[in-house]
């Protein structure tokens, strides 16, 4: 039987800490979660659907790949997945065209990247064998990927951590949860509440002191919370504002070693589906992929509710960093003006409710989700080491494919409480 005196704190309500917390207290564990926002689910960020006409996220929204423990998740929860159907469009500023994943020089990348043997940032790999002019499209569409999809810089990117995901062409199945990830999130703190699990809102963690064997951990609120053992599950950017133990300290020092992106999400609700009416052959387009400010959007399709969801990621969000979430929901109102050739104000009237979000600009997050540099396999060894009271959990730490995702946060909040409860 567990030590239930044994006292296990842990630092964020995102998914990763709800995972490890309702594991925790199944495992007889008493649990405390201490939350610095007044909700859970960190950069998972449910949306009213009073005001979108669907349970919008403002944060995470899809479910990449095959992602077995949220599939699990689900199934326990009674929640099902809507997969990702439809057309995937180009706009070149001319004109619209079904976008043509097949590059002439694919069949050559892919076998550069079979026979690589030593890691490179995605820059150096580009210079070293595509720099040609003929390979032009190429990069452009690589570099477009990594900074789109991955929310990373090629400068810093490892090739080695993204060649499983073009090695495949970079195709792998999408869907969303019906009543989005705010559902899955409600259920697992329920989870947490139901096995006994304590969740304290409002509670910014600014250090963690050890003595004399045990743990305590002070928030800036003035609460002072005494454990045996502690979790940090909180976005990489955040461990730099935490006071922390000598050995943690030093652990956590390998974080500047795992890249973190930033992104961009805007949505977008109006009164009615006006880019189906303007461009027919839009009916069935999921993603449109663009050179715009705001150059990626998608659709809720094969749902016809009248939204568009805008994306900015990597690090030239950066040159949109003076825009709150107005200039923000302006500028991608501009961009759509843009390519569907409207002027702005005909798309700005049919608007109907608006959402922005800088993720960087978020306090308790600074960012959007982690990549891997070509030093990050070793600092994720470091960080995720069972050794002391302070433990690290997270998407950062995930040492597979889908690093950064939600899938990633879920298992590895797992895999730390099960260290924790093998002893």
């Amino acid at each position: 039987m567990s030590d239930t005196s044994e006292h296990i704190v842990i630092v964020g309500a995102g998914a990763a800490g709800l995972m490890a917390a309702r594991e925790l207290a199944r495992g007889g564990k008493r649990v405390t979660i201490l939350e610095a926002r007044e909700r859970c689910g960190g950069r998972i960020h449910p949306l009213p659907a009073s005001e979108f006409g669907y349970p919008a996220d403002g944060g995470a929204e899809f479910v990449h790949g095959e992602a077995p423990v949220t599939r699990a998740l689900l199934r326990e929860a009674g929640l099902s997945l809507q997969e990702i159907e439809g057309t995937q469009w180009s706009f070149d500023g001319a004109d619209f065209s079904r976008e043509d994943r097949h590059d002439p020089h694919e069949a050559e990348l892919q076998a550069v990247l079979g026979a690589l043997k030593d890691d490179l940032t995605v820059a150096d790999f580009l210079r070293r064998y595509f720099a040609g002019p003929e390979y032009e499209r190429l990069r452009h569409s690589i570099e477009r990927m990594v900074e789109g999809y991955d929310a990373a810089d090629p400068a810093r990117a490892s090739i080695l951590a993204l060649r499983e995901e073009w090695m495949d062409g970079g195709h792998h199945a999408q869907a969303r949860i019906v009543g989005g990830y705010g559902a899955l999130i409600e259920f697992l703190a329920g989870e947490c509440r139901r096995h006994g699990a304590i969740i304290r809102f409002g509670c910014v963690v600014s250090a963690i002191d050890e003595a004399d064997g045990a743990l305590v951990i002070r928030c800036a609120n003035g609460n002072v919370h005494a454990c045996d053992r502690v979790i940090v599950t909180v976005p990489l950017p955040l461990l730099r504002d935490i006071a922390l133990p000598v050995a943690a300290r030093t652990k956590a020092a390998a974080a500047d070693d795992i890249g973190f992106g930033s992104v961009i999400k805007i949505l977008l609700r109006f009164a009615r589906p006006w880019w189906r009416e303007r461009k027919p052959d839009l009916t069935d387009m999921t993603f449109l992929l663009s050179d715009q400010t705001i150059p990626v959007w998608w659709t809720r399709y094969p749902d016809k509710h009248a939204a568009l969801t805008g994306w900015f990621g990597g690090p030239r969000t950066a040159e949109l960093s003076h825009l709150d979430s107005q200039g923000l929901i302006d500028a991608g109102l501009s961009s759509l003006a843009t390519i569907f050739d409207l002027p702005r104000e005909a798309v700005a009237r049919e608007l109907v409710a608006a959402a922005a979000t800088n993720w960087t600009h978020d306090r308790f997050a600074r960012g959007a989700y982690s990549w891997a540099t070509p030093r990050t396999r070793d600092a994720q060894a470091v960080l995720a080491g069972a050794d002391g009271a302070v433990l690290f959990s997270g998407e950062a730490l995930y040492r597979g494919r889908d690093m950064g995702t939600v899938e990633a946060a879920l298992v590895s909040g797992l895999a730390t409480a099960e260290t924790m409860l093998r002893g």
